[in-house]
């Protein structure tokens, strides 16, 4: 037994001979950023259990076996036009929306079948392909485009505050209605707010952060603050004025090999639909009409 079993964690030379490879040839599996570990205190140290996911996730199966699938959830962003998709297309996927990047994590973890995602950058520009290719141990990852959708200010009823754009939200001193780190709403808020020179720490924020857009709109229906970062649908669902900012890419993850499996291809099936497309509008703040096409693949 290794003489850090107990915590299952491995130094360099008891990763190398648990992989069966050399030392050097580990050290450059580190440097390219492809073998899972962490580096403390100036040593590199290896889970095992991540180390037995990164074998498994490049595992070839012969024909008649088959590897343990994930589950048939689809986690990460929370959207409603999503969640009708999910129960229209009768693909028995289940939602778990926890945010964007807690969505790619469960996803490398194989704890949920795709990823809803919406990632922000600094630039603006489309964040989501970079966020997938960054992702270390996702060496088969493919996204799958479920559409555009209008980001805003959600604001009360009557606009109360006359708020017309971000600027004003600031300039008042509007109480903002946060997400947690890591949702996609919030990385929006942070980069606008970054790119104006303001340090998110310095806004009148409520506390907790509100965990899905629904949550975000009801804490602002019912005053508890002034204005927060949702989408278009969020505003209408909860009658709420709204001060659009931008349109967004809104786009799912997931492994190549699981984009063929019968609960995703019927969710495609439902993407590619008028069905979807009159939902949308419906909903209002979506341009669905590049649904179920590949945007990116590792």
């Amino acid at each position: 037994m290794h003489k850090n079993a107990a915590m299952d964690l491995l130094n360099t030379a008891e990763a190398a001979d648990y992989l069966r490879i050399k030392e050097r040839k580990l050290y450059e599996l580190v440097s390219e950023g492809a073998v899972p570990c962490s580096k403390v205190t100036g040593k590199w140290l290896f889970p095992r259990h991540e180390l037995d996911r990164w074998v498994m996730s490049g595992l070839a199966v012969p024909q008649g076996m088959t590897a343990t699938p994930a589950p048939p959830i689809v986690g990460g962003s929370q959207d409603s036009l999503l969640e009708w998709a999910l129960r229209d297309s009768g693909s028995g996927l289940a939602s778990l929306p926890e945010g964007s990047e807690a969505g790619l994590t469960r996803l490398l973890r194989g704890e949920v079948l795709a990823a809803a995602i919406h990632y922000h950058a600094v630039d603006l520009a489309d964040a989501n392909p970079r966020a997938l290719h960054r992702l270390s141990g996702l060496h088969d990852g493919v996204l799958i485009a479920f559409g555009k959708r209008e980001q805003g200010l959600l604001v009360a009823p009557g606009n109360p505050r006359g708020l017309a754009s971000l600027e004003d939200a600031l300039a008042q001193g509007a109480r903002f209605a946060m997400r947690q780190t890591g949702a996609g709403a919030q990385m929006l808020l942070d980069v606008l707010l970054e790119r104006r020179g303001v340090r998110t720490a310095d806004v009148t924020r409520l506390k907790p952060p509100c965990l899905t857009g629904p949550d975000l709109a009801n804490a602002i229906a019912h005053g508890e603050a002034d204005c927060g970062v949702a989408t278009r649908s969020a505003a209408k669902a909860a009658r709420l004025d709204f001060v659009p900012l931008l349109f967004e890419h809104f786009d799912l993850a997931m492994r190549q090999a699981d984009f063929f499996r019968p609960p995703i291809q019927k969710l495609m099936a439902t993407l590619r639909g008028e069905r979807l497309r009159a939902q949308a509008l419906d909903l209002t703040g979506y341009d669905v009409s590049a649904a179920g096409q590949v945007r990116s693949a590792l």
